[in-house]
This record gives C-alpha cells, sequence and structure tokens, in this order.
C-alpha cells in the first residue's frame, strides 16, 4: 500500500495531499466559490457538470492507492475476486469500496479494510470509519451548523488561526423546507366557506394567473356525516365537471393549471417575511463556504429534493466512479436508500464532522435479510405495506442494524414503493433500509432524466464491482439474520395513536380506539370514564351546527415526504377525492386539512391527472412545499373547537399521511394522532371521526339519500396504475430539475453579505453567535470530576427529541416567548423553535419546554421541574440558570430509549448549555447518544436489570462521579449519592474517538483547536 501523508484538519486546498481529495468534488456551476469539477460522462444531478464519459477500464494510479474499481473487484489482493466478498451483503459492500478507496493508513487503516471484508466474524465486534460521497442538511437542523461553523470561524480568529480554512470539505447541500407554516389555507373552487377550515379571508383581488372560478357552494348538514344538502348541483352531471376542470391557474412554480396559486404564493410570502434573517444567513453561507449549496424554500422537503434532483447513484471524481451516498441531520434521510444509495441520519455534531473532512464512525452492523414474497394486498397501498413492515421488524428487533431487503417480492416493489419503506426506517429502529440497484431502479432512472450514456455507466460500474443485484444469476448473500414477510398477509391499516409502531388494521379501528379510550394512560389508553364516552359538544361553525365527540377528526393532513414521493397513493387519494366528490361527499369545515406537497413534481402530476381540483373541493388544497403539519407547523384551529374540546375533555383526533405521531406533535390539544396513506386521511376527513368501521357504516349519503361506503369510491389498483403511467413522465421530472436550478426570484433577489466573517447582528432574535466556543482553550484541560450534582428531570422511557427540544410553535407563557417578548416581539412574530435554531438563547430556554414533558418530580405533564435547594416548582429553565448560578451541576435521570425519535442536536446542545453534564439513563436512541458525546455530556447507562426505581433513587439525591485518567469503551464507573448509595454505570462510549471527543468537551472544541 502506499503510504499517504495524513490530512490535516487546517489543510489547503491542493490536490494529492490524501484519496479522493473533497475539494475536487465541488460542482462550481452550482456553487460560489472553489475549483472547477472534473467531467464526467455521469455528470452531476440534473446535468449540471456534462463532459465526455469517464472510461471504466481505467488502471489503478498512483498517488492513489486502494482506487475504486480494480480493487473492489480483485479485494485487497491481486489476482481474483474473493469467496468473502461474493457472500457480502450490498450495503457492507458499499462501506468496503468507500474504506478501500479513502484507506491512506491515517483516518482508514488497512485494518478497517480487513475488518468490513470479514464482516461474518466482526459484524457488531469493530468499530470502522465510512467517507460518505456527500451531506444532507435541511434548515432546521442545518442552521445550527451552519452557525457552529461561522462561529467556529470566530473562534480559530481568537486562538490565532486562519477562519479562512473554515470550509466543509465535503459536498454539502442545504434544503430549505421546515419553514412552511400554514398561515392561508382556502379553497379555489368556492367563494362558500373554506371546507379545509382555514380562517376566512376577505374576498380580495384574485391572481392575474388565475381565472374567477364560478361559485360552488358547498354546506355540510350538521347531522350526515360528510353528506350535502340537496341544494347542492349535481355533481354526476357534466356541468359540475366542467366546472372544476375548466377553472384555468396557473401555478407559480410549475406553469401548470392548479388550482389556488394564492394560497402557495402567500404562504411563501409568508415564510420569506418571517425567514428573512435565516434566509440571508445561508445565502451568506453558500457565498463564503466553498462546497455549499443551498435549494430555496418553496422547492420541496430535503428527502423528495435528494430523491429527485441531488441524487446520483454513482459518482465521479478525478478519475475514479464510486457509489453514490450520503449523510444528514435527519433520521428520514433513509429514504434514498429505495435507489440503492447508502444513506442515513447522523447527529448534527457528527454531520459538521463530516463536513470537515472526517469519516463518520459506526459499529460494523449486523445486517437483517428481509426477504419479501407474495403480491400485496390490492386495497392496500405502499403505506400499508411500510406499517405492516414497520411493526413487524420492531417485533423482530433490528435496533442499531442494517435491513437490506431481497426476494420476489422486491421486484413487484416500484422504486417509489422502496423509497417510502427505506424512509420509515427510523421508525422499525434500524439504522438503514437498503434496496440494492436492480432493473426497475435502472428503469426509473431513465423515466427520471438519466441519459442512455449516464445510464450505461452506472449500468457497467455497478455490475464491474458487484453492486448490481439480479435475482435470476445474483446468489443470496449472508446476513445475520432472515426474516420473511408475505406481502399478502398485509392488509390497510394505520398506527397510533400515539406511537408510529402501533399499528391498527382499519377493520379494527372502532374497536381499536374504544378499547384506547378504556385503557389507562398510555401509548395506547386516555382513560375516560365509561359514562363521559358518549359525550357530546355542540359547536356553531360558519352558519351551521356541529356536533364533536371523542373521536372527531379536526386535523387532516396529506403532508410529508412518506407518502409525498410516491404517485400511485398520491394519485389514490386524488381520485377516491374525485369519486367522493362526484357522488356528493364532502368535508365539515371545521376541519384543519391541507396539502403539502413534498415536491412541485406532485403538485405537477395531481394537476395533470385532473384531480388536485377534487381535493381542492374537500378542502386539501395545496398550501406550500415543506413539512408543515408534519412538524407542528399547522395553523390554529378555530376557537369554537378549540373550545368544544376543552370542554368536554374530548380525545380529539389528527390524521395525516406523515412518519411522526408523538402525542401533542400536530396540536397541543388534539390527543390521538394516527398515519395513515394519503387516501385513508381523505376518507377519515369524509368520516369526520375515526370512530368508525368502513365495512358496515358508509361515509355519508348522496343527493338521493343512498348510502355512500368506502369501498364505493376506494380506486382499484388498476385505475391508479394506468394514471401513474400517463402522467409520472420524463418531461415532468426534467422539467422540475430546471427549476430548481433557476431558483425563484425572491431567493434570487436576497441580498447577503459576503464577508470572511458573519456580521452578526447583537440585536438578533434568529441567528445569534453561540456560547459553545466561550472558554476555548489553546489545548484541553483534564476531566474534571462531577461533584454533587443535583437531578434536574426525572424521567421515564421513550423520552423523545420532541420532547426535549421541540420543534413546533413557541408557547406564549414559556422561557423563551418571554425573552422574545422581553425584545419587542408580539406572539405573532415568535416564529417556531425549529426557525430559531440559530439563537442559543432561544433553544436553551426552550429545552425541555414541551408540555407534555412528563417528569416524575412534577407528577403530570408539564415542562416544570422542582429546585431542590428551595424547593420551588420552576420552568425548567429557570431552574437550571439558578443552579448555574450557585455552580451546581446538573443530570438527567431517564429510563429507556432516551432521545428517541428525530435526530436533533438542540437535545444535546440545549441541555449542555443548561449545565447538564451527565445523564443515566437505561438505554439510548443511537444518534442522540452521539450528539451527548459531542457536544460533551457523559452518557452514562444503568447495568442491566437497573434503573432508578430498582436501585431506589428518587432523583432528590445529589451524586458525585470521578473519571479516571483512561478512559476506554464500556468502562464502569462508580456513582455515590448523599444517601450513602454507591452503585456502578457503564460509560457508553463505543471508540477511542468518542472517548477523544468527550476529553476536549465534544467535537466542536476538538476541530476549533486542530484549526487553530
Amino acid at each position: 500500500m502506499v503510504t499517504q501523508k495524513p490530512l490535516p484538519l487546517g489543510w489547503e486546498q491542493r490536490e494529492g495531499w490524501w484519496p479522493g481529495n473533497p475539494f475536487l468534488w465541488t460542482r462550481s456551476s452550482r456553487r460560489d466559490g472553489g475549483p472547477e469539477a472534473p467531467s464526467s460522462g455521469l455528470g452531476e444531478a440534473g446535468g449540471m457538470v456534462a463532459g465526455k464519459p469517464l472510461p471504466l477500464d481505467q488502471e489503478r494510479r498512483d498517488p492513489i492507492p486502494w482506487s475504486g474499481v480494480p480493487l473492489l473487484l480483485c479485494s485487497v489482493q491481486p489476482g481474483g475476486c474473493t469467496e468473502e466478498q461474493d457472500v457480502l451483503p450490498y450495503s457492507v459492500r458499499v462501506l468496503l469500496e468507500a474504506a478501500i478507496r479513502k484507506c491512506d493508513g491515517f483516518f482508514v487503516k488497512k485494518d478497517d479494510v480487513m475488518n468490513i471484508l470479514d464482516w461474518k466474524t466482526k459484524q457488531s465486534n469493530v468499530e470502522v470509519p465510512f467517507f460518505p460521497a456527500r451531506v444532507l442538511l435541511q434548515d432546521f437542523t442545518g442552521i445550527p451548523a451552519m452557525v457552529d461553523f461561522a462561529a467556529m470561524r470566530e473562534a480559530v480568529k481568537t486562538l490565532g488561526g486562519d477562519p479562512e480554512k473554515v470550509h466543509p470539505a465535503c459536498p454539502t447541500d442545504l434544503t430549505v423546507d421546515h419553514s412552511l407554516q400554514i398561515d392561508f389555507s382556502k379553497c379555489a373552487i368556492q367563494n362558500a366557506p373554506n371546507p379545509g377550515g382555514g380562517e376566512l379571508q376577505k374576498a380580495g383581488k384574485l391572481s392575474p394567473l388565475r381565472a374567477q372560478p364560478k361559485k360552488l357552494p358547498c354546506r355540510g348538514q350538521a347531522a350526515c356525516r360528510g353528506s350535502c344538502d340537496s341544494a347542492e348541483p349535481d355533481r354526476n352531471s357534466g356541468t359540475f365537471a366542467a366546472q372544476i376542470e375548466n377553472t384555468p391557474v396557473l401555478c407559480p412554480f410549475h406553469l401548470q393549471p392548479v388550482p389556488e396559486p394564492e394560497t402557495v404564493l402567500k404562504n411563501q410570502e409568508m415564510e420569506f417575511g418571517r425567514n428573512r434573517e435565516r434566509l440571508q444567513f445561508f445565502k451568506w453561507g453558500s457565498k463564503v463556504f466553498k462546497n455549499v449549496a443551498v435549494v430555496p424554500p418553496g422547492t420541496g422537503t430535503a428527502h423528495q429534493v435528494n430523491l429527485e434532483y441531488l441524487s446520483r447513484v454513482v459518482c465521479a471524481e478525478k478519475d475514479l466512479l464510486f457509489p453514490d451516498s450520503v449523510v444528514g441531520t435527519d433520521s428520514h434521510i433513509t429514504m434514498v436508500n429505495g435507489l440503492g444509495i447508502l444513506g442515513w441520519g447522523v447527529g448534527g455534531i457528527e454531520t459538521e464532522a463530516v463536513m470537515l473532512g472526517l469519516p463518520v464512525s459506526l459499529t460494523l452492523p449486523e445486517v437483517v435479510g428481509c426477504e419479501l414474497t407474495g403480491l400485496s394486498n390490492p386495497l392496500a397501498t405502499s403505506i400499508d405495506v411500510v406499517l405492516g413492515i414497520t411493526k413487524h421488524l420492531r417485533q423482530v428487533g433490528v435496533a442499531g442494524k442494517f435491513v437490506e431487503f431481497f426476494g420476489s417480492g422486491v421486484s413487484q416493489l416500484s422504486i417509489v414503493d422502496r423509497t417510502t419503506i427505506a424512509n420509515m426506517c427510523p421508525e422499525y429502529g434500524a439504522i438503514l433500509s437498503f434496496f440494492p440497484v436492480d432493473n426497475v431502479t435502472l428503469k426509473h432512472l431513465e423515466h427520471t432524466g438519466f441519459d442512455k450514456a449516464r445510464l450505461t455507466s452506472v449500468e457497467t460500474y455497478l455490475k464491474a464491482v458487484k453492486l448490481f443485484r439480479n435475482d435470476e444469476n445474483s446468489s443470496e448473500p449472508e446476513y445475520s439474520q432472515v426474516i420473511q414477510i408475505n406481502l399478502n398477509s398485509i392488509v390497510p391499516s394505520v398506527s397510533g395513536p400515539k406511537r408510529p409502531q402501533d399499528r391498527v388494521a382499519v377493520t379494527d379501528m372502532k374497536s381499536d380506539f374504544q378499547a384506547c379510550l378504556n385503557e389507562k394512560i398510555g401509548f395506547k389508553g386516555f382513560q375516560i370514564a365509561a359514562e363521559k364516552q358518549s359525550d357530546t359538544i355542540s359547536i356553531h361553525y360558519e352558519g351551521h351546527d356541529y356536533q364533536l365527540t371523542h373521536g372527531s377528526v379536526v386535523i387532516a393532513a396529506v403532508i410529508s415526504c412518506t407518502n409525498n414521493c410516491n404517485p400511485s397513493v398520491m394519485l389514490a387519494a386524488g381520485l377516491l377525492a374525485k369519486k367522493a366528490v362526484e357522488a356528493g361527499l364532502c368535508v365539515k369545515p371545521y376541519i384543519r386539512t391541507s396539502l403539502s406537497p413534498g415536491s412541485g413534481m406532485v403538485t405537477h402530476y395531481l394537476s395533470s391527472s385532473g384531480v388536485l381540483p377534487y381535493l381542492s373541493k374537500l378542502g386539501f388544497e395545496i398550501i406550500g412545499y415543506g413539512c408543515s403539519t408534519c412538524v407542528g407547523n399547522t395553523a390554529p384551529l378555530s376557537e369554537a373547537v378549540l373550545n368544544a374540546v376543552k370542554q368536554g375533555d374530548l380525545v380529539a383526533c389528527g390524521v395525516l399521511s406523515g412518519n411522526k405521531n408523538f402525542e401533542g406533535r400536530l396540536c397541543d390539544c388534539v390527543r390521538a394522532n394516527y398515519l395513515a396513506s394519503p387516501p385513508l386521511v381523505v376518507a377519515y376527513a369524509i368520516a369526520g371521526t375515526v370512530n368508525i368501521d368502513f365495512q358496515t357504516e358508509p361515509l355519508g349519503t348522496d343527493p338521493t339519500g343512498k348510502n355512500i361506503y368506502l369501498h364505493d369510491i376506494w380506486p382499484t389498483r388498476e385505475e391508479v396504475h394506468q394514471i401513474e403511467e400517463k402522467h409520472v413522465i420524463l418531461s415532468m421530472f426534467k422539467t422540475l430539475k430546471e427549476k430548481i436550478e433557476i431558483g425563484n426570484k425572491r431567493w434570487n433577489s436576497l441580498e447577503a453579505p459576503d464577508s470572511v466573517l458573519f456580521p452578526w447582528d447583537l440585536k438578533s432574535t434568529y441567528i445569534r453567535c453561540p456560547s459553545f466556543f466561550d472558554k476555548l482553550t489553546k489545548e484541553p484541560v483534564a476531566l474534571q470530576p462531577i461533584e454533587n450534582a443535583h437531578v434536574l428531570l426525572h424521567l421515564g422511557d421513550s423520552v423523545t427529541t420532541d420532547h426535549i427540544s421541540p420543534a413546533g410553535s413557541i408557547a406564549r407563557s414559556s422561557a423563551a416567548a418571554k425573552y422574545l417578548t422581553n425584545r419587542g416581539l408580539t406572539p405573532r412574530e415568535f416564529n417556531s423553535y425549529g426557525a430559531r435554531r440559530g439563537n442559543d438563547a432561544v433553544m436553551t430556554r426552550g429545552t425541555f419546554a414541551n408540555i407534555k414533558l412528563f417528569n416524575k418530580f412534577i407528577g403530570k405533564p408539564a415542562p416544570k421541574t422542582i429546585h431542590f435547594p428551595s424547593g420551588q416548582t420552576l420552568d425548567v429553565f429557570e431552574a437550571a440558570e439558578l443552579y448555574q448560578k450557585e455552580g451546581i451541576p446538573l443530570i438527567i435521570l431517564a429510563g429507556k430509549k432516551y432521545g428517541s425519535g428525530n435526530s436533533r442536536d438542540w437535545a444535546a446542545k440545549g441541555p449542555y448549555l443548561l449545565g447538564v453534564k451527565a445523564v443515566l439513563a437505561e438505554s439510548y436512541e443511537k444518534i442522540h447518544k452521539d450528539h451527548l458525546i459531542g457536544i460533551g455530556i457523559a452518557p452514562l447507562q444503568f447495568l442491566p436489570g437497573e434503573n432508578a426505581d430498582v436501585l431506589g433513587l428518587s432523583g432528590r439525591e445529589t451524586f458525585s462521579l470521578t473519571f479516571p485518567e483512561e478512559l476506554s469503551p464500556g468502562i464502569m464507573l462508580t456513582i455515590k449519592t448523599s444517601t450513602g448509595k454507591v452503585f456502578s454505570v457503564i460509560a457508553s462510549f463505543e471508540n477511542d474517538v468518542e472517548i477523544t471527543l468527550y476529553k476536549h468537551g465534544g467535537l466542536l472544541n476538538f476541530v476549533a483547536r486542530k484549526f487553530s
């Protein structure tokens, strides 16, 4: 092996320093600054870099050792492929290729390559490095990373270093998709009250893009679920269809006929208005940081843009081809695994490390082979398949493992089906779910704009390095474990009311909801007294009377990348809406309905297929492109609904086609939230309740009084596929890629500074230089003991990152609200926590501010705790602030799966700034544990079979802990309490890298010192 000079973290840009110099990957046509990228026949995403095809028969060349194609073919020793490589799972082969290509004896050693090659015996026993090809950020989790980079430049300058050396080394794309909130929502097809539940707007001037629609009143009857009265026009007539289909409106993004561009425009205008400061910061970053590209708001969700636009499948760098791969700051980045691209979510801090040219470190994973057999049930959508697989894999136990799909059933799944399944893998606990590239993948790439030369290069390369799956010719890899799932056994289902893994067959929904009302408060219980379960509360809304009861649907959202990427389920929802409208059904106006496509591609095919006006007729009009309701950015419910829910203590329900349904995520007053496929979201919205048996109870009645059942309007698989083939076409993908390239007027005209150091505005409430580097020294100090620490919070099981650091709206009574109010902001200007992740003062005050947080000290859900020296019950921030003034260190006691849910670095940064020195839990979500280490908080773990209750810990004691001079992975430490109890815990460090980072006080300090 050729020895290479180790890459110092303060490198200058030059060629030949190390294998695969990331500066050579700059996509100059999309990025500001940096050297020109080499051309290749593969091009770049969306054809941004064009050139002659890269030859695939090239020889290995110095100074790059272990280069891609020939060495992977020959394994470690030239002369032929090895049996070990032939039986490796495909996902492990990608790890092997990256290790070979990047092996330089420093970041990646030859032993690492050999360990991966010997995966069969080394799995779960060794740590291996992995260099992904690129990084994907979204704005909520991306802004703290970019703020940290900006702050690091300040710190490096303070320590005497050159701030201009601080650049991402790995190509980084930041997609602004989490800023969208629903401010405007009204129906395009009628001037009647909004069936989607939006606040009524005064009649105003219509967009010049839009023709004046005819009035088509829709007046739901109070006593009849989803029905329209006799005054409704004959919806089965050609006149009605013509009125809908001949309403010419141009979407401002795609220039395609769609309803209600004002809604999109107004929401986008509000998005730019309230987030201008953040967007200017992003644009500054794209100017001064090499290798950073920003996909502006209004384009789509990060995962959807990643799938449609950024993904390459095979990358080119200098004279090498290698598999595309990606890591990012969202756990659902795994969606791209369905395209045969290895990718998963890591912590924001680890993402920053990759951006700086360091590898991701992971335990060589077990790989569970999931064999799919049979054909899916005709009534089951891919979402049903996802929920079925989610439940099955949760039962099997795949936490911390790779899942790789194979079997005859895989070829029956389209790419959008596969990406939907892969998107949900964090919900069943796996690191990722991988579908190797096969003929179905190639066909999809052809349909989405890959030219013939590029497809040939991709296919030839992947087959040459044995990363192409062919069921007819390929022998099956060996897996750690093999499980089988018969797709035919999966029936239509939903998931809830509080967790994604709690799957309920639609046929059992009514009985299951009734059981939830009876059960004690928990994941499947609300504990409603029997005599209260039939209570109804009357409301008067927009001139009509309605009845709300337990199970009433008040939010229905077709939202999130989980489903919006899937034409079949989105078209199924549109066809169901069309049949429902034609049958005379509608949605009650108080239900907050919305449709937020994952990208403009969805708008395009819904519009071109003719179903979008019918969705809008039912209230599911497009409100913008982004995550909105999925991350809690829903518009407020009407006062009438809110008052009724509170008055009757009703278990109101939300139904969404998302991937998270934690209690209170959509709205504080909505206790039951169900994940469902888009057509089922529409169906439950029409029904107005989840307490319904679709087999025996009608959705409503048509104008003649005939009962209409779900099976009467459910579209067949053949109907959906016919429309999908006709309207999901090559030109659509090409057009959308071109539009992403062009951007939008608001973004293009946005002014931003281009100075080396960001000009921090001391008055800003969005962007603030964080205090992580305030006490940074040139050299790290020795680990200090934790002495007489108080417990800030005593928590139970399944505490999510939403509980720790909420992303939704800022409550008016919260510490963050007080901070913003003191700076002259009104509640309307608060925005969300996610939007203010660039302000450490807001985020620290928002830590543990979730109203659903259950602290055992308080005994009920509330963002409160007890300050034990004084005995006062205070907001968590106020208590922590008082502890810090008193010089008292803090710890947190928790149960199982602490930090589960979305990756969220502020769920570690926030506790750190509150003064938390350690967390003691039964188990952790890995991403969150990595975050804790990366910020300098010790992740301590109870011994197996022990927890706070078993050890008799009340949390009112003080805790003391001393670290040895030499830490090692999994070392046992001793804790002493003020009551005299002594017990052992595990320091949950997995490798020497994590120990090194912890000794430096976290990754940011480590990297800043290296740059200095």
